[in-house]
């Protein structure tokens, strides 16, 4: 095995070679040689863990890049938002975002300078954090779920307009420029009669937008099907289940007649494939003219097209993320509950690199918007970069990744679960009390019942915090393992 490496290793930097061979003689543009070589696997196989940002008091279950790469936010079990500096690994500003309960989203909205900060989370709010010309940042709700709300999804190119889905099965569509949220429809399952059973609404995990089409988004939740939707055919302020009409969906042949499978995370890729990651199973990429159509239980599936694979990690224990590396989605990478970070050459699915992300388990794995640079955060307290630094390019992959691969898959197919240290235990039984007083709290709340429409009566003004991760609010540090 070493031998196949170390040869292909060797063929990947000979392209290298040629690569600014060409560049030096004039044939290659400076920006095709950019991209090239940020896709060439040689490179790939140097990513190397480069630093950590530490500050956060709880699990960090979410990541984002700005739009130049400089930056990068994040939210936390803390309930606290924190802006870094990615050159510097230092801390830019930190706040308390609002939320009574753990933080599942955090994005930029792109074109404000940064200013503006939407969050999702456990409590089931949707978010806004205004940062000021005084360097306050000013929260307020932008909506309200029946659940906890893991992904929003922002338009590609707009300052204004984004998506949330939650477990309440609902998908709202924000406007910033009115401070206002449309209930869109909620989505529910697929019946055998091929109608929507509106009393079984599916538990909402993860919604993305096609970059290429922006009025194409897909949806995915607890049961085998990703869904797509066309904004354009949906009317307004109609929360109804015959609002519930995707134009396509998406699901492996196998997992069709499964009732024991979810989707924990979708991207697309720079020509509208779409990645979808299942709990306890494998992740697929979908060509966008290989769906099953509007009513998959119809459609024959003897001519069906089976979709790419990606194997060896386990996603079981967490609602994992799952997106694209390199400059024309080149690569497909995911964390693992084994701890690891997992890259896969998108083509012919075969591992890139693994890398150890986490002591426990690793939730997000987010790319750098330009260069071959990724990000990654876990059940630890802290966020990892990491970068083509390694000089070591012989065994790019750890020599124990069978008896890896081998635990995972075992896991997967015995829907066990895996080895619980006694931290991560107590991590577990402390969240389960802590979220049991949570609910009793909220039920007096007046705050919970009042209606969604009481935005600007609960909004905060607050200042950045100091740099040493101290709250104000008080300190939730469990990790969230649900």
């Amino acid at each position: 095995m070493e031998d196949t490496v170390v040869r292909n290793n060797k063929r990947s930097s000979q392209h290298e070679i040629l690569e600014v061979f060409n560049r030096q003689i004039g044939v290659n543009s400076p920006k095709k040689f950019s991209r090239t070589i940020s896709a060439s696997e040689a490179l790939v196989k140097r990513i190397d863990l480069a630093g950590k940002l530490i500050g956060h008091e709880g699990c960090v279950n979410t990541i984002e890049f700005n739009y130049c790469g400089d930056h990068l936010v994040s939210g936390s079990d803390d309930r606290r938002v924190k802006f870094w500096n990615v050159a510097t690994r230092s801390l830019v500003c930190s706040y308390a975002s609002g939320h009574v309960d753990n933080i599942f989203q955090a994005r930029i909205m792109p074109f404000t300078d940064d200013t503006k900060i939407i969050t999702s989370a456990a409590d089931g709010q949707v978010r806004l954090g205004q940062v000021g010309e005084n360097g306050h940042v000013h929260t307020k709700k932008l909506g309200k779920h029946h659940g906890r709300v893991h992904k929003l999804a922002v338009e590609p190119g707009s300052p204004h307009i984004f998506y949330s889905c939650g477990e309440d099965g609902l998908v709202q569509h924000f406007d910033l420029r009115s401070n206002s949220s449309a209930k869109l429809f909620c989505c529910s399952s697929f019946s055998e009669n091929n109608h929507h059973s509106s009393s079984n609404s599916l538990r909402l995990n993860s919604i993305v937008i096609d970059p290429r089409n922006p009025n194409y988004f897909s949806i995915g939740g607890s049961d085998q099907y990703a869904r797509v939707y066309d904004i354009r055919k949906l009317q307004w302020d109609q929360p109804s289940s015959n609002q519930d009409r995707p134009v396509n969906t998406f699901c492996p042949k196998h997992l069709i007649k499964t009732h024991d499978v979810s989707i924990t995370g979708m991207s697309y890729s720079h020509t509208s494939e779409l990645l979808v990651s299942y709990n306890d199973e494998l992740i697929y990429l979908f060509q966008k003219d290989t769906g099953l159509g509007p009513d998959p239980l119809s459609v024959s599936n003897e001519n069906f097209e089976e979709p790419r694979m990606y194997s060896g990690h386990r996603n079981s224990m967490t609602v994992k993320g799952v997106s694209f590396f390199g400059p024309n989605s080149e690569y497909v990478m995911s964390g693992s509950d084994c701890g690891h970070i997992f890259i896969w050459n998108k083509k012919d699915c075969k591992l890139v690199r693994v890398m150890e992300g986490d002591r426990r388990i690793v939730n997000q794995v987010e790319p750098h918007p330009s260069i071959p640079v990724l990000a990654s955060s876990g059940l630890e307290k802290n966020i990892k970069l990491w970068v083509p630094m390694s000089s070591d390019n012989t065994i790019p992959l750890p020599h124990d990744l069978q008896e890896i691969m081998e635990s995972n898959k075992r896991g997967r197919e015995d829907h066990s679960r895996v080895t619980l240290t006694p931290d991560v235990i107590m991590h577990v039984l402390r969240l389960h009390r802590r979220q049991a007083m949570a609910y009793i709290e909220r039920r007096h709340n007046r705050e919970d019942i009042a209606s969604d429409e009481e935005d600007e009566s609960d909004a905060y003004v607050l200042g950045f915090a100091d740099h040493d991760g101290s709250l104000e609010d008080g300190n939730s540090s469990e990790c969230s393992i649900v």
